[in-house]
């Protein structure tokens, strides 16, 4: 195997460093650092960079959650490396942030069409836009009391005054979770990783511990994002059921992946260092 780059060294230092930070500092680091949508009263403007450096969490108790973070180390080191030791440290970081950028800007663009798109059905209750603020910025979790009636507040008030029926409550709950749930994870940039290293190594063999046969990258790396496409449309797992993953922040990493190496390939600069 290859030795690990100076670089990836210290992605995976930084990765790891925050990993922890978060788990002692809990909610706090979540929502500062992960990417919130961009109308949301949680966004800030560093979040594209450092959810780059976040994972799901398992200070609630989900140990199952230190796969999120040992998968996207794992290709880290065994993309990253090759990747490094052809283009030299600067031109990987440079590439590797690019894409994570990349990762966060598509999965903010689809969450915005998908909000307005939702948003547009619940126009006939012609809710004030501060009130349409306040809904889509509440937590829902102490709006009910324990019998599922609605407790009296602004809430309760803004929905009984736009006449707002269980079905418009069913749309706007869908806004509200993806206008609320952050995006975490280096997953952008590693698929731009994948991307770059099936553009440089075609035939290059590899495999899933659940697909026992290696596979070209030239074949790997495109069934994989049509995986992920078909995931990000549908909503849904293959197998069933919701993903709980920014499948579109895959295609955005990888999309901006692709437009990097081809134009270094065709502008002959991919075998210029920058150090």
């Amino acid at each position: 195997m290859m030795p690990i780059t100076p670089t990836v060294k210290q992605l995976l230092i930084i990765n790891f460093l925050f990993f922890i930070g978060s788990q002692l500092l809990g909610d706090v680091a979540y929502q500062y650092l992960s990417l919130y949508y961009v109308e949301s009263d949680n966004f800030r403007f560093w979040q594209p960079l450092t959810h780059q450096f976040m994972h799901a969490g398992i200070y609630s108790g989900d140990f199952s959650n230190i796969m999120h973070i040992a998968f996207n180390m794992f290709a880290l080191y065994s993309f990253g490396s090759i990747l490094e030791h052809y283009w030299g440290g600067v031109k990987f970081l440079f590439f590797y942030i690019s894409c994570g950028l990349g990762a966060a800007i598509l999965h903010s663009l689809v969450n915005y069409v998908q909000i307005h798109l939702l948003l547009d059905q619940l126009s006939h209750l012609s809710l004030s836009a501060p009130d349409l603020h306040l809904l889509l910025n509440t937590n829902y979790s102490g709006v009910f009391d324990e019998n599922g009636r609605l407790v009296a507040g602004q809430v309760a008030a803004i929905m009984e005054k736009a006449h707002m029926g269980q079905a418009d409550f069913n749309t706007l709950i869908k806004a509200v979770q993806l206008y609320q749930t952050p995006a975490v994870g280096a997953s952008g940039a590693i698929y731009g990783l994948l991307v770059a290293f099936a553009f440089m190594a075609p035939n290059a063999e590899l495999g899933l511990m659940f697909i026992p046969i290696p596979i070209k990258a030239k074949y790997f790396v495109p069934g994989l994002l049509a995986v992920d496409l078909f995931m990000g449309v549908s909503g849904e797992s293959i197998f069933g059921g919701s993903t709980g993953i920014a499948h579109f922040a895959h295609i955005g990493g990888a999309l901006v992946g692709f437009l990097m190496v081809w134009f270094w390939k065709k502008n002959q600069f991919n075998s210029s260092r920058w150090n």
